[in-house]
């Protein structure tokens, strides 16, 4: 395919807005363009790696016993209202009306239209289990689009769905996808985990993410050093046992803390560790006050709050809420004295303080010498921080460490989440109707491009893996005024595309600087430049990601290729 009659648009300059290497290098290498915020178009050499991502997952769920259909981007509202999410999943739902005032929403997902459509055509315990996927784009309003492909508000997505007449065959088609998913982001060529993870707004239990390692993810991985364990820190469970001081108790006082609105401003103004004193927050959980104490080191994990109440949503009460509530502001806040339309927990670690400090429910005032159940009842103990760097391991096999990553993929058990809200059933051998169960699995096609990206580059552009590069060879006219360059080049093009090898052939009147440039830009894992020995058949053969470089005379080229791409 020659150069010049393809829209590549190549930059020099790194545009402004760009912030990770990813979004950069894509756009300088010309593969995509940003249409509006968070939207972007792309040009052939994206669309042609987007094409070989697709193509690598479907033939791992098509192995896996998946079959791909295509559902609708434009759902009806009357589906979300029927699965609850229309009122509860939030601003990144695109809503629009159409000339009748009928409601829709672009698809973030299709859990329901696919559940709608198995209840309406599979009625037998026959018909299952069924895996039903589809590749297709996907809308979700960022509030703030950033990262390129990482975080847009449409993005090509992967989401299978698979139905059940018992959680063993879940389980089963469950660990088929697990294990599809890993063949998948191996095959990408990819460093990645798959860890534990919440299953937030999808609903369901048991659910695992798949991440790729890189300093600029957005989540933290909790991994042991030690094991295989690894989980998203909001999943992550602390199992750290916690010592109590042998220390006598000391009668509580109520001192003044003027100005003091921090953990750290109140433990350094009373002289005293940030571990010593208590934190408290004020949360709602769906409609209940709950107000969460902690050691004044550890941070409220919100996710496990949300899953002990089992609630749809959980959200900081803001100061007017707090104040109405309990007669103080943020920096004041204590257990001592809450009223009872407001739940206390605490977290285990609050269990064996002794002689801490709190807020004293009066703004610029705290208690001093605070001890849990002498001076204040808790409803409940229960892990309700995040795990940090050091606490021990979940599986109880060495120590917690953290990493960034970036999220590929994720798979659910659903249950019976959707079925239920939705009356999917089945009538299984007896003749009696049984809900179904489910599961969803899905991976963001678009961003396992941009996440390549961000481990595969180096200074002078990508460096991709040769499954997934938009071209096998690189092949280079250096001076085009040349007949014998100009020849020999057109040979050589015409052999490696005879031979079934993908071929970008760069015959623009261009500079050779401005070409070799471009082309490690552009990142083709081979390179050939026609240069000043044509007359004589030698060119320069290059792989791109060591540098390596050789000549090679062209009745050996086609080896020399076949053997580098082993084919």
């Amino acid at each position: 395919m020659k150069q010049s009659e393809m829209l590549v648009p190549t930059l020099r300059e790194t545009p402004a807005e760009a912030e990770l290497k990813s979004h950069q290098l894509l756009v300088r290498a010309g593969f995509i363009r940003q249409t509006a915020s968070g939207v972007y178009s792309f040009l052939p050499l994206g669309k042609r790696v987007l094409r070989k991502v697709e193509e690598i997952v479907r033939e791992e769920m098509n192995r896996a016993g998946a079959h791909e259909m295509l559902m609708p981007a434009m759902q009806p509202a009357e589906l979300w209202m029927e699965s609850g999410r229309w009122n509860t999943f939030g601003p990144e739902l695109v809503r629009l009306n159409d000339r009748h005032q009928r409601e829709f929403a672009l698809g973030a997902t299709h859990e329901e239209v696919i559940t709608s459509i198995i209840r309406d055509e599979v009625k037998s315990y026959k018909k299952l289990p069924l895996m039903l996927y589809q590749i297709q784009t996907k809308f979700r309003d960022e509030k703030r689009p950033r990262f390129g492909l990482l975080r847009g508000r449409e993005f090509i997505m992967k989401d299978a769905y698979s139905f059940h007449d018992s959680f063993e065959s879940l389980d089963g088609s469950y660990q088929k996808m697990f294990d599809a998913y890993n063949r998948i982001f191996e095959r990408c060529h990819l460093n990645f985990r798959a860890v534990i993870a919440d299953s937030g707004a999808m609903g369901g239990k048991d659910t695992h993410e798949f991440m790729v390692l890189s300093d600029v993810g957005e989540d933290t991985i909790a991994y042991s050093d030690t094991s295989s364990y690894a989980a998203n820190i909001e999943m992550a469970p602390v199992i750290t046992s916690y010592q109590k001081p042998e220390e006598a108790l000391q009668p509580i006082e109520k001192v003044a803390t003027p100005n003091q609105k921090t953990m750290k401003d109140v433990a350094e103004y009373l002289h005293h560790a940030l571990d010593k004193g208590l934190k408290a927050l004020m949360f709602k959980v769906d409609d209940q006050l709950v107000l969460v104490v902690t050691r004044g080191d550890h941070e409220v994990n919100d996710i496990k709050l949300k899953n002990i109440y089992k609630a749809s949503t959980v959200e900081l009460a803001t100061e007017e809420e707090t104040k109405s509530a309990i007669g103080a502001g943020f920096g004041s806040l204590g257990p001592i004295g809450a009223p009872d339309t407001v739940d206390v927990l605490a977290d285990n670690a609050v269990k064996n303080m002794v002689n801490t400090t709190c807020g004293a429910n009066e703004d610029g005032y705290h208690f001093v010498n605070v001890n849990p159940e002498r001076d204040f009842k808790v409803k409940a103990y229960h892990d309700l921080r995040f795990i940090t760097e050091g606490d021990v391991s979940p599986d109880g096999h060495g120590m917690i460490q953290f990493a960034k990553g970036i999220e590929v993929g994720h798979v659910f058990k659903l249950g019976r989440f959707y079925a239920e809200k939705m009356n999917a059933s089945y009538l299984d051998d007896q003749g009696k109707a049984n809900t179904m169960i489910m599961g969803c699995y899905g991976i963001g096609v678009s961003r396992t491009l941009a996440a390549v990206v961000e481990q595969y580059h180096d200074d002078n552009g990508i460096t991709w893996p040769q499954n997934i590069a938009p071209f096998q060879i690189h092949l280079l006219t250096l001076n085009v005024k040349k007949e014998e360059q100009v020849s020999l080049s057109e040979q050589i093009h015409q052999i490696l595309e005879d031979a079934g090898i993908e071929v970008l052939y760069d015959d623009r009147k261009e500079r050779a600087g401005v070409k070799f440039a471009d082309s490690d830009l552009i990142g083709i894992p081979y390179r050939i430049s026609v240069g000043k020995r044509a007359d004589e058949g030698y060119v320069e053969f290059k792989e791109r990601k060591s540098g390596q470089q050789e000549e090679v005379h062209v009745s050996h080229l086609l080896d020399r290729v076949t053997k580098a791409l082993a084919l």
